[in-house]
């Protein structure tokens, strides 16, 4: 398996790269992709281009290399946290918004849009990951006792919580205005559009901490696949490691949506097609996941900007279109095997 990681790396890196340039040098403004490399040469050694027209070196600075930058961070965050999730579950179906973070980001957010339309741009992200954070803590809570954490009462509280935040974004989009609940539709369907670098900022923080926290506790997540009991024999904390983990996956899956809004079947398709290709092992699981998340958000964040040209689609559509049919083949092939 792991000369396979190995001889995945090569195409993995490639794709990444390929689908990096596109992402910079394609856009509804027309601009020569040689020029557009010139431009982002030009924005990393801090010059001008003279070839081009000051409002077009500022798209390439401004707007599409954040914009590619973010792809790559949240793609590569939500891959990560899917993997994961279905190592914490055992399940390969799981997603992160099974905790009820997604869900509880997108209440906060709803909140900021509408009850506080007034605040600015900045209160949203926050609200989100204020959201997101009191959610996991309350499911955590309910599937807490002095056993232990019950990763099935983990699961039901997650679809209970994910009901209730359900239901508050539902009233809140009833009683929104028409700017609000344009917003608020918007921010629900997910969009990199509004990349800024002080998200990628945040994003990236994030990002280096849950990749170094995620690939140090990678043998137990290995050891949790035999079992909790198996796991525990083997020397794992595993009701520290449930905690430890629900938390990092907190907030990846919350600085991503306050970042970026809803995006899904991220977290849940990458990591399932990494296991089909090299195995169930995180060491190598979880850096490829984050390779292979980064290359298809980045390559459906081009779809959502160039399909329907000079409109944008927002990205978590088109997540949803290429991620929902894969989820629907994943659940035919447990029933088959179920019998």
């Amino acid at each position: 398996m792991m000369d396979q990681a190995r001889l995945l790396w090569p195409p993995l890196i490639a794709s990444l790269m390929v689908a990096g340039l596109l992402s910079i040098t394609t856009g509804p403004l027309a601009i020569d992709p040689l020029d557009s490399l010139r431009a982002l040469w030009a924005t990393v050694v801090n010059t001008e281009v003279t070839s081009l027209q000051p409002h077009e070196q500022l798209v390439i600075s401004n707007v599409r290399l954040p914009r590619t930058l973010l792809a790559i961070i949240i793609g590569a965050l939500l891959a990560q946290c899917g993997a994961v999730m279905q190592g914490l579950f055992r399940n390969p179906l799981a997603d992160p918004g099974i905790i009820g973070v997604a869900s509880g980001a997108a209440l906060g957010a709803a909140i900021s849009i509408v009850v506080f339309p007034l605040a600015g741009d900045y209160l949203v992200p926050i609200a989100a990951f204020l959201g997101g954070l009191a959610t996991t803590l309350a499911v955590y809570r309910l599937a807490h006792s002095r056993n232990g954490t019950s990763v099935t009462l983990l699961l039901l509280s997650g679809v209970a919580i994910g009901a209730l935040t359900g239901s508050g974004i539902g009233f809140l989009t009833f009683v929104a205005d028409e700017t609000a609940l344009r917003d608020l539709t918007l921010w629900q369907m997910g969009s990199l559009a509004s990349a800024q670098w002080h998200s990628i900022g945040i994003c990236l923080v994030a990002f280096a901490i849950l990749a170094w926290q995620f690939q140090k506790n990678a043998q137990s997540l290995n050891a949790l696949l035999l079992g909790e009991a198996e796991a525990r024999h083997l020397g794992v904390e595993v009701e520290k490691l449930k905690i430890k983990l629900i938390m990092l996956t907190a907030l990846g899956v919350g600085v991503s949506v306050a970042a970026a809004g809803m995006i899904g079947f991220i977290g849940l398709v990458v990591p399932h097609l990494i296991r089909m290709i090299i195995g169930p092992d995180h060491r190598t699981l979880l850096p490829l996941s984050a390779g292979l998340g980064a290359a298809i958000l980045l390559l459906a964040d081009l779809g959502a900007r160039t399909w329907m040209a000079p409109a944008e689609m927002p990205v978590g559509l088109v997540t949803a279109i290429l991620g929902a049919p894969f989820f629907l083949a994943l659940l035919l092939n447990q029933r088959n095997r179920l019998g």
